[in-house]
């Protein structure tokens, strides 16, 4: 049972030890040579000699695996005792019965396949160093029949993939296929996975026939990923009609097409329609998100018993994060595919349920013709079995439909949002709009005239730290959809008002002349001439995420107070976003020339420039053009479900998070929510995870006294990464004088880049203290403390009389403190000489502080032995302990307003 290393090592111990070794190696069949770790790498010091030695002590030997070393040259040279590609053949070579080799070498499986054909290639073939662009050096080709039955190939030049019957898995990434007719030979009768993933192959669409025919022959094949894949459109539609009757893709469970150009809603209908019984997931690129898709999977009246997991508007997580341009890409020898959003709408999304009733998780990427969530339920759409809801890019979504459809979800646990309900520009509040409804111009159009502005809750610092991703702010409505709103709710505030004729318009001057916005560099429009409209949603999703397509022009928008449409065409303004905000060093937003607001009457004349100043400074009431500081429009998440568990908030323009009715609800994560500022906590009674990172607008006193005023009714952790400097003292003085029934430990922790580790150990400290104080109350007979308001009345004195530790040290190499009311915090000890934590204290005496969940450290039973004096101490003087305990754990790597990239977060 021992591995490998350990029993090459007893060999040196005595002579009988070396025996039995010797003896066991005799008739051993199955040795590893990782131990069992696929992904490490086996012992170095290998030469050839030695490992030619060991082989020869192993005459029995019938399989091999862990054959991954870090380096093996490719020939040998005399004189030079290396480890080489020849050296490990000759030593595989001297084994009779050997049947099977683990390895993840490029060169070395290449060479048994060609020197030793007769020995399989065991467990998961999976190459190192892969990478994109392919490094040259990793190559590998392929003979027909190689007995091989898992490869996954990740950054490899490969000329063709060959007929190999025993594969079952297939996987390739980032691979270069370099013969002109890389499938003409394709067939795997025995595949079970396939998965192709921005592989550079060929351009001609015709050459990918004997790879679908040759996929359709694999009667088992359960997995099927084609991203990037350039394929024929409407030959899978073909191939499954003439393979059906035989099986051809009718077990498949997962089902997953991206960025394949060429694609058919008929292609991704035929393969859903036929895999109907067994169909488990389905990802969607985004030009088949289409409402079609799904009238038609519909009509065709089909259940799907197995089918929980569906993805819209599916883009590869590599051409999300990729820095590169489709163009450069398409230089790499990848296919040329630039992606328009998901055109799928609320009625499609109804419809979506109807076909799939009994999904679980749902994913919606970057659809921005979805407005009404609430809208999606229907007698025959109640979404009664959905668990997990992701939205990301969904600009459209209305705040208030979407509480309403959350409230109505029976079975919801976990909902992520990503990039949603976008905060509305700044300005247009004092014209008149309603930025952001759907009343007059689209607020995704007007915010990206303001390149410059910080209203992009800091999209430079994505997880996906792409650069292009987040500058498609203008997106526009389609005229179809509003129709189909129109029809749904009667609204006439709904319908897209054009952009129509501006007439007398005069030229406005920028006060400063730097940093213009691009509807400048418009020709300017002149008395009766006609204004071009803006071109109908033109956002592009390309490698790097969205691109856009920028086409300004000044537009006509309506005072929208009335739904009668004349009177609003009689008072309409206009409003210029040619708007450039500053960001000022204290967070606050001041913007200069927002936008530009004259009454017809104004205009009828064109005025000289010093004229149009002295106009805009003197009428401070009806001009927009003073700098001005405007507060953040209030957009409130009202949360109330009986079954959510939590909530991922991430680059949300929301400004207030309502825990309204939550029973279940246990965490809320908010990274990058620039406005979020408040929390309010109706009834939530177990939530006890809250983390908020790089939220630079958050109220922290006002969402950790919401916190701390919660009923004791669990332990609570709140971690806090805040982007601006804070008076530690007088956080301290609040918490600790506040009527919080717990007891607090805050936590100041200043490692940067961040360490997640210091974390992960208070957290599960916290427990432990916890637990001790609940053997106290409920064995012990401990009063429970308590701090009320009339409490701390009788008490007045900071902290009101009660013992405040401090801890202060260095963890990891960065300073680290801790101030506690924990009344045991001075006695806890472990004699474990390699304690996972050190901290010193004020009186430099050394402790440990640990954490119970690693190491298999010590049991609250355990821990209160060690205590014993304190207990009898406390219990002499009457003091009470609470049950529970809040940790308030402050990261103070980003209070320099930039946020610090994090693993973690």
């Amino acid at each position: 049972y021992l591995p490998l290393q350990d029993i090459m090592c007893m060999e040196c111990l005595s002579r009988k030890l070396k025996e039995a070794v010797t003896l066991y190696l005799r008739v051993v069949k199955v040795v590893d040579l990782c131990a069992g770790r696929w992904w490490e790498y086996m012992p170095t010091g290998f030469t050839d000699s030695s490992f030619l030695t060991l082989l020869r002590k192993m005459p029995d030997i019938e399989q091999l695996y862990g054959l991954h070393h870090r380096y093996l040259e490719r020939r040998r040279v005399r004189g030079h005792e290396a480890f080489s590609i020849p050296g490990v053949l000759e030593a595989l070579q001297a084994c009779p019965n050997l049947l099977g080799v683990e390895t993840s070498h490029l060169e070395l499986v290449e060479a048994i396949w060609t020197y030793m054909p007769q020995v399989h290639i065991l467990g998961k073939f999976r190459n190192r160093n892969g990478a994109f662009p392919i490094p040259p050096e990793n190559k590998l080709k392929i003979p027909i029949g190689a007995k091989i039955q898992t490869l996954h190939l990740v950054g490899v030049n490969v000329p063709e993939i060959p007929c190999i019957p025993m594969l079952r898995h297939l996987y390739l990434k980032w691979v270069r296929l370099t013969k002109p007719q890389p499938f003409k030979d394709f067939l795997c009768i025995s595949l079970r996975t396939f998965v192709m993933r921005n592989c550079a192959g060929p351009t001609n669409s015709l050459k990918y026939v004997p790879l679908v025919t040759g996929l359709a022959s694999a009667r088992n094949l359960e997995h099927l990923e084609l991203v990037r894949v350039p394929f024929l459109g409407g030959l899978i539609q073909h191939v499954v009609e003439d393979s059906w009757r035989s099986g051809g893709f009718r077990n498949l469970h997962t089902i997953v097409l991206g960025a394949c150009k060429n694609a058919l809603e008929v292609d991704l209908g035929y393969l859903i329609i036929t895999a109907a019984r067994r169909l488990h997931e389905v990802r969607i690129q985004p030009s088949l998100t289409k409402d079609g898709v799904f009238s038609a999977l519909k009509m065709a009246e089909l259940e799907f018993p197995q089918f929980e997991t569906l993805h819209l508007g599916y883009v590869d997580e590599f051409l999300l994060q990729c820095k590169m341009t489709n163009g450069d890409l398409v230089k790499y020898g990848l296919a040329d595919v630039v992606e328009n959003p998901g055109i799928i709408t609320d009625i499609g999304m109804k419809a979506v349920n109807e076909v799939f009733s009994c999904i679980k998780y749902l994913v919606i990427y970057n659809c921005p013709h979805l407005h009404n969530p609430n809208n999606w339920i229907t007698d025959h759409s109640r979404w009664a079995r959905l668990v997990d809801l992701t939205l990301v890019r969904c600009h459209a979504i209305k705040l208030d439909s979407f509480s309403q459809f959350i409230e109505l979800l029976p079975s919801l646990e976990f909902i992520s949002l990503d990039q949603m309900f976008r905060e509305p520009p700044k300005g247009c509040a004092r014209v008149g709009l309603s930025a952001g409804t759907g009343i007059g111009v689209s607020s995704a159009l007007v915010s990206n005239q303001n390149s410059n502005n910080d209203n992009d809750n800091n999209n430079n610092h994505q997880n996906n730290n792409n650069p292009n991703i987040h500058h498609n702010n203008h997106q526009h409505p389609n005229e179809q959809n509003e129709e189909n709103e129109l029809r749904q709710d009667g609204q006439v505030e709904e319908q897209q008002i054009a952009a129509e004729a501006l007439n007398d318009m005069e030229e406005v001057a920028q006060e400063d002349g730097a940093a213009v916005a691009e509807g400048q560099n418009e020709p300017s429009t002149h008395n009766n001439q006609a204004v071009i409209p803006m071109d109908v949603d033109e956002e592009q999703a390309g490698p790097s995420g969205l691109q856009p397509v920028v086409k300004t022009a000044p537009i006509t928008v309506h005072d929208s107070d009335s739904e009668d449409e004349d009177e609003n065409m009689g008072t309409s303004r206009t409003c210029i976003t040619n708007s450039v905000a500053k960001t000022y060093s204290d967070g606050e937003e001041k913007v200069r020339d927002p936008v530009e607001t004259q009454e017809p009457s104004e205009v009828a004349k064109p005025k000289p420039r010093h004229a149009a100043k002295r106009k805009r400074t003197a009428d401070k009431s009806t001009s927009t053009s003073d700098p001005v500081i405007e507060d953040d429009h209030v957009q409130v998440l009202t949360l109330k479900s009986k079954n959510l568990v939590g909530i991922t908030l991430t680059n949300c323009g929301i400004t207030d998070l309502v825990l309204k009715d939550c029973p279940k609800m246990m965490f809320i994560h908010a990274t990058r929510c620039r406005v979020l500022k408040h929390l309010k906590v109706e009834n939530a009674p177990i939530v006890n995870r809250f983390d908020y990172a790089q939220c630079k607008k958050l109220n922290m006193d006002q969402v950790l006294d919401q916190i701390l005023r919660m009923p004791p009714e669990r332990n609570r952790i709140i971690y806090l990464r805040p982007m601006q400097q804070v008076d530690t003292l007088t956080l301290e003085k609040k918490i600790f004088s506040g009527p919080y029934p717990y007891h607090i430990c805050i936590i100041h922790e200043f490692s940067n880049p961040p360490n997640v580790r210091n974390k992960v150990r208070i957290r599960s400290w916290m427990d432990t203290i916890a637990n001790i104080n609940q053997e106290l109350i409920k064995y012990e007979f401990f009063p429970e403390a308590s701090r009320t308001e009339d409490d701390l009345k009788k008490c007045a004195k900071y902290p009101w009389g009660r013992d405040i530790y401090t801890l202060e040290g260095v963890v990891d190499g960065a300073p680290y403190s801790m101030i506690t009311d924990f009344p045991w915090l001075r006695s806890l000890r472990t004699a474990e000489p390699n304690s996972y934590a050190r901290y010193d204290f004020e009186d430099d005496e050394r402790t440990t502080i640990y954490a119970p969940r690693r190491k298999g450290q010590l049991s609250a039973d355990i821990c209160m032995e060690t205590i014993g004096e304190e207990i009898s101490e406390l219990r002499q003087m009457k003091k009470g302990v609470f049950q529970r305990v809040v940790a308030i754990f402050i990261h103070y790597c980003d209070v320099n307003g930039e946020p610090v990239e994090d693993d973690y977060i």
